[in-house]
C-alpha cells in the first residue's frame, strides 16, 4: 500500500528537497504542497493524505492553527511537525494540538522516511528529552487534565515510563509483565487523559504537574 504525504511549508525549496526526497522511496508518494497553513486545509479535503509534513512557522496560518482544524476533519490525517529548531514552542503547542511528532529539517532521508511510516501507523514519535525541555519552561497547572486523578498506581507509572520515551517492549520489561498488559495499561492511561497518542498523554503528564521536567 502507498502512503500520501502533503508538505506545508512557505519554502518552496524546502518542499523541493522533502518531495525529492520521499518519492524517491518505494511506497511513498508526495500528492500535494501548501506554502501556508490556510492552503493546506483545501488540499488536504481534496487528496485526503495519510500524512502531512507541516511547518509550525508559516503566513496567513501558523502550522499549530493548522493542525487543529486538520485533526478536526472528518478521518483527518496524521500530522508530522517539520521545524528548524527543536526547543522552539511552537513545536510544543503543535503537539499539545495533536501532531503525532516532530523532526528537525536537518534530520537524515532515513530518518524522515522512517518518521512517517511511524506516525501513519498511528504510533507517536516521541522525543523525551525535547519535550521534557519545552515543558519546564511552562508552569504546571493541575485543573487543566482532570483525568489524571483517575489513573490507577499501575497506570501512573506506566505513564512515568512513557515521559522517559520507553517503548511497550521496554515498559513491559521494566515492569515484568507482558505487552500486552502494557498496551492495556497504555490504552486506558490515553482514554482517562482525552489523549490522542503517547505524545500529548506525555505533555498531559507535565501540564497537569503529575511528572516535574526536573525529575524525569
Amino acid at each position: 500500500m502507498t502512503l500520501t504525504v502533503v508538505i506545508a511549508d512557505d519554502e518552496a525549496l524546502i518542499r523541493a528537497g522533502l518531495r525529492v526526497i520521499l518519492d524517491a522511496e518505494p511506497g511513498l508518494r508526495v500528492v500535494g504542497e501548501a506554502a501556508d497553513g490556510a492552503a493546506v486545509i483545501p488540499v488536504v479535503r481534496r487528496e485526503r493524505p495519510d500524512v502531512v509534513l507541516m511547518d509550525v512557522r508559516m503566513p496567513a496560518l501558523d502550522g499549530i492553527q493548522a493542525t487543529e482544524r486538520l485533526l478536526a476533519l472528518d478521518d483527518p490525517p496524521k500530522v508530522l511537525v517539520v521545524t528548524t529548531f527543536e526547543n522552539d514552542d511552537h513545536v510544543y503547542d503543535a503537539l499539545r494540538a495533536g501532531a503525532g511528532g516532530f523532526l528537525l529539517k536537518r534530520t537524515r532521508p532515513d530518518d524522515l522516511v522512517q518518521a512517517v511510516r511511524t506516525v501513519a501507523a498511528g504510533e507517536s514519535l516521541l522525543f523525551p528529552a525535547a519535550i521534557r525541555t519545552l515543558a519546564g519552561r511552562r508552569p504546571p497547572s493541575p485543573g487543566r487534565v482532570p483525568g489524571i486523578g483517575r489513573l490507577t498506581g499501575r497506570e501512573g507509572h506506566v505513564l512515568r515510563l512513557m515521559t522517559r520515551g520507553l517503548s511497550n517492549h521496554e515498559i513491559a520489561a521494566e515492569l515484568v509483565v507482558s505487552q500486552e498488559t502494557v498496551k492495556t495499561h497504555v490504552g486506558n492511561v490515553l482514554a482517562k487523559l482525552h489523549a490522542r497518542d503517547r505524545t500529548q498523554a506525555v505533555i498531559a503528564a507535565y501540564e497537569s504537574g503529575f511528572v516535574s521536567p526536573r525529575d524525569s
